[in-house]
């Protein structure tokens, strides 16, 4: 599962080419469905093939018949299922529960690029989408981030049955980037676009659920004090974010409010897509002004995440008190930095590009940290 055009197809083709003789149908093609107007002849017949299914909320009716397919032979690998809606897979894959694997699939990472500060930069510009991160330059980026979110508006949104007026939604997409990183309040936005508060509570969820946004979750516990109670809310990918608020190229993010946000958010997304099976992720804050930007749970270690745009970072009284509050057993302060350092005993300054490392470091112990 994963977003429009962020690599799912060209990574399912590449393991294909590992299995003798396996199919590809995008089912987005007529051709593709056609061959599976009769779908329970079609698997039957070609159960010693991997099939892969691209598309599959375009033909949510076949998990039905996948169901029956898979039980008359229980072999793994027999399906490679590709879908970009979280939401649309998942309603149809629970006919298929305890027989298939679900795995999400963000845009590219920094741990998946040359790892230099410069890289870290480009990628924080532009984002993860890799035709947006691999553009001759920042002018072509910008133009296919432009184009992406036109037809996401006009084209994916209504595809996935979500019917709503593609100017207006983009509107209300523009009016969240500019409170991303903040808590969401549901009343305010609709005053603005001239809606209910339901209504943009709903157009929420569907850029949710169509894996444009990020919906952190404050963290809740019996402490004895006064919780956050609202989310936050984030544009998941850094490149669409600064397309929506205007940010062409260094210069222009550098010197915007937004900044800090900004990297703040690409920052969590390097720590969402790196978290263990089974972790759970939230943010801490009080009324009295304790914060953490993020809380991550293993089930046996808590572990926090401050995130700071500055080569000499400080954290705020708010900060210390959100990790006695919560009990960290480790804490870090993510920072553009090239070497981190001790901040005080369990707190340490690290680069977003030490993050997987530190994470399994805290979760496994330090023989589990790679040296790469």
């Amino acid at each position: 599962m994963g977003a429009r055009q962020i690599g799912k197809t060209t990574l399912a083709q590449q393991i294909a080419t590992e299995f003798p003789q396996s199919i590809y149908l995008d089912l987005e093609t007529h051709q593709a469905r056609a061959k599976l107007e009769q779908a329970d002849v079609f698997f039957q017949a070609n159960r010693h093939r991997l099939i892969v299914l691209d598309e599959i909320q375009n033909a949510p009716e076949l998990f039905s018949t996948m169901r029956g397919e898979i039980d008359a032979d229980r072999r793994n690998g027999r399906f490679l299922i590709l879908g970009s809606a979280s939401f649309k897979l998942l309603q149809q894959s629970q006919s298929l529960a305890g027989r298939l694997a679900l795995v999400d699939m963000a845009p590219l990472l920094l741990s998946e690029v040359h790892q230099e500060f410069a890289d870290i930069q480009t990628l924080w510009l532009r984002g993860g989408f890799p035709n947006s991160y691999t553009a001759a330059g920042d002018e072509a980026s910008w133009l296919w981030r432009d184009a992406f979110v036109r037809h996401f508006l006009h084209t994916d949104l209504p595809g996935l049955g979500i019917n709503v007026e593609p100017e207006l939604m983009r509107r209300f997409w523009r009016m969240v980037a500019h409170l991303h990183g903040q808590l969401f309040n549901a009343s305010s936005i609709a005053t603005s676009l001239g809606v209910s508060a339901p209504t943009t509570t709903r157009y929420l969820d569907h850029l949710v659920q169509s894996l444009m946004l990020r919906r952190l979750e404050p963290f809740h516990a019996n402490l004895g004090k006064r919780l956050v109670k609202s989310p936050k809310i984030y544009v998941r990918d850094s490149g669409l974010l600064h397309y929506l608020m205007g940010i062409r190229d260094t210069h222009d993010m550098m010197g915007h409010p937004i900044t800090g946000a900004s990297w703040e958010g690409f920052c969590i997304e390097q720590i969402c897509n790196h978290l263990p099976v089974g972790a759970s992720v939230s943010f801490y804050r009080t009324a009295a002004g304790a914060e953490l930007d993020v809380v991550v749970e293993t089930g046996s270690q808590t572990i926090g995440f401050e995130i700071k745009f500055s080569s000499a970072p400080k954290v705020s009284k708010g900060f210390w008190q959100a990790c006695e509050d919560i009990g960290v057993d480790k804490a870090y302060v993510v920072a553009p930095v090239k070497e981190g350092w001790t901040m005080a005993n369990h707190v340490e300054v690290i680069s977003p590009l030490a993050i997987p490392a530190y994470l399994s470091r805290s979760i496994n112990g330090p023989s589990a940290t790679r040296k790469d």
